[in-house]
């Protein structure tokens, strides 16, 4: 195993530092507990966001932390949930007595340890809402959830409702667009390569030298099978089929086209995926009107990308154009 770390047991206690050095015109960082919060929060009569998870995703979910985005990101381990006391502590440090919203991707640990912080903070006046994010169509159940995995389309739920929240809508209003951009948005991924996880020291699983797993999730899940290794049109055509059929999206839609990479993947094959997904979607009528490519929500160094598509409306197509400044997403300021 080659990284580039020191001791593997202060990995995410020297990356989050290192992101509050690069990033302190953004964010500043609570070390104990630790969390990552808007330089400027809480931001007094505006709802505040948090989230949070295992690390080893970035940039998610301290990378979105900033204006018209998250409140507050909780890093955990490496793909380990973070406890409750940190993430008590962040939604404190936002709460600007609008209320606070947690987007929580849908693994048992996360949903849990987000549970019980929500009723701490309930317990200390904090008015708080939970949205669990699970788009993920490969699997029902994995080894991490009871359900659907919350996966790329965690990114434009963090990017929707921050932008409500920003522009002054209520706890309730804020928490129904998050649920509204969840329910209408599918992701599908695929692992060319396994990553390793640093105390670990070895990959979490193993794949052949020809073979691919469709379906894979964030953390080196099992996917819906193995194959051969295809051309990159025939994976993307493998991802986007049960994506479509599954919401179902049809001829008339407007939707934003996400293409995510795991971390190892360059752009140039992303890009590559982008161009014939938007080909595959405009055969069936389906319009691409916005989009969003690179690496935002990875698996340490896994090889492999997901295609996420969001049906947009008048309205969520505004809140994602509105303007963002996080150290992984900014535009408009």
């Amino acid at each position: 195993m080659k990284k580039l770390i020191n001791d593997p047991k202060n990995v995410v206690q020297e990356s989050v530092a290192g992101f509050a050095s690069a990033h302190a015109d953004i964010v500043t960082v609570s070390s104990d507990p630790l969390f990552i919060v808007r330089a400027d929060a809480p931001v007094q009569g505006v709802v505040g966001i948090v989230s949070g998870g295992g690390s080893g995703h970035e940039p998610l979910h301290g990378g979105f932390v900033g204006y018209g985005m998250l409140g507050a990101a909780v890093p955990g381990p490496v793909f380990t949930s973070p406890t409750p006391d940190p993430i008590v502590a962040a939604t404190k440090a936002v709460d600007g007595g609008a209320g606070v919203l947690h987007i929580v991707k849908n693994y048992t640990g996360d949903v849990l340890n987000f549970e019980t912080a929500a009723d701490l903070a309930a317990a200390d006046g904090i008015e708080v809402r939970t949205v669990v994010t699970d788009d993920d169509v490969a699997v029902q159940d994995s080894l991490y959830t009871a359900g659907r995995r919350g996966v790329g389309g965690t990114v434009l739920v963090e990017k929707i409702a921050g932008a409500a929240a920003e522009r002054g809508d209520s706890l309730d209003e804020v928490a129904a667009i998050a649920e509204r951009v969840n329910a209408n948005v599918r992701t599908m991924g695929v692992a060319l390569t396994p990553c390793v996880v640093p105390h670990a020291g070895e990959p979490s699983f193993t794949l052949g030298d020809d073979e691919i797993e469709i379906g894979i999730g964030i953390h080196g899940e099992p996917g819906r099978e193995r194959i051969p290794l295809e051309p990159a049109d025939a994976i993307v055509e493998r991802l986007l089929e049960p994506i479509l059929s599954d919401l179902p999206f049809s001829s008339g839609d407007s939707v934003l086209l996400f293409v995510n990479g795991m971390g190892g993947t360059p752009l140039v094959e992303l890009y590559i995926m982008y161009r014939h997904a938007v080909e595959v979607l405009a055969s069936r009528g389906i319009t691409v009107v916005r989009n969003l490519v690179g690496n935002y929500i990875t698996a340490l160094e896994m090889q492999g990308a997901s295609i996420s598509v969001l049906k947009l409306d008048d309205e969520t197509t505004e809140l994602w154009d509105a303007p963002v400044q996080t150290a992984a997403l900014r535009w408009g300021r």
